[in-house]
């Protein structure tokens, strides 16, 4: 009886310690991309052109892009650099020990990045999205930027020129969990310097990139939800006339 309190007790906590893994900091809902072509595409671009500078996305071929509907012009003419071949997977020219001495870590392959941080806190799609969007100017960090919802990132803002740069705005408040000790606490960005983009073209731009990293975790997820839609259909009619067969059966043998 202990154990399964104790089991349910470590259940109910699960929400709140995932929260607190990713810093503490609410995640916002992130736009659904799903059905949208033109905007996974753009994200496509915004993938390429900025993550896979120092990030592998090691389980996905260019050519997979055909799913979003680019044809292979497209793919070669607008996301191909370096010599790349359509086939190529899709991995940086950046050298491993390189990252780790200018960022400290090796950066993640971000393959299933998406599926891979979701949590009790959100989706993959929402920790991304809120994370891309919530980078601010800390000269005492070694890239000079830090986030609110990863505290002291090793990852410098790549999206810097199209966002612009802001400071975090904090505000020493009582620690409610340790009495005469205090704490900062978050009160809102000031912009520094304006981006590329306005804050509604940035948070579409991010949204965009989000919803490409969520097709690229499972390229066949809407295939899989239209066959199980359809087993499901089946199912349920074969059920249906299993029914009706057995009721005529023993009505007969009555």
């Amino acid at each position: 009886m202990n154990f399964t309190k104790k089991l349910l007790a470590m259940l109910a906590l699960l929400p709140g310690l995932a929260l607190a893994n990713e810093g503490g900091y609410p995640l916002d809902k992130a736009p659904d991309r799903s059905n949208n072509m033109a905007a996974l595409q753009n994200g496509a671009k915004l993938f390429v052109n900025y993550c896979l500078n120092c990030h592998n996305a090691s389980s996905m071929r260019y050519n997979r892009l055909k799913d979003l509907g680019l044809s292979e012009d497209q793919i070669k003419a607008n996301l191909l650099f370096t010599g790349e071949k359509v086939g190529d997977m899709m991995v940086t020219t950046m050298n491993p020990k390189d990252a780790k001495a200018w960022f400290g870590v090796v950066p993640p392959d971000l393959s299933v990045i998406a599926r891979a941080k979701a949590s009790g806190a959100g989706t993959g799609g929402d920790y991304l999205y809120t994370y891309l969007r919530t980078f601010y100017k800390d000269d005492t960090r070694p890239t000079g930027w830090n986030n609110l919802v990863l505290a002291n990132v090793a990852m410098p803002h790549i999206l810097w020129e199209l966002q612009g740069v802001q400071t975090a705005k904090m505000e020493e408040i009582d620690d409610p969990h340790e009495p005469g000790k205090k704490i900062h606490h978050f009160v809102g960005f000031e912009q520094v310097t304006p981006g590329k983009l306005s804050k509604i073209e940035y948070d579409t731009a991010v949204a965009d990139l989000v919803g490409y990293m969520e097709w690229m975790a499972e390229p066949a997820q809407g295939t899989r939800k239209r066959l199980g839609v359809a087993v499901v259909m089946f199912m349920s009619l074969f059920a249906l006339l299993a029914w009706r067969l057995n009721a005529s059966y023993w009505k007969e043998v009555k």
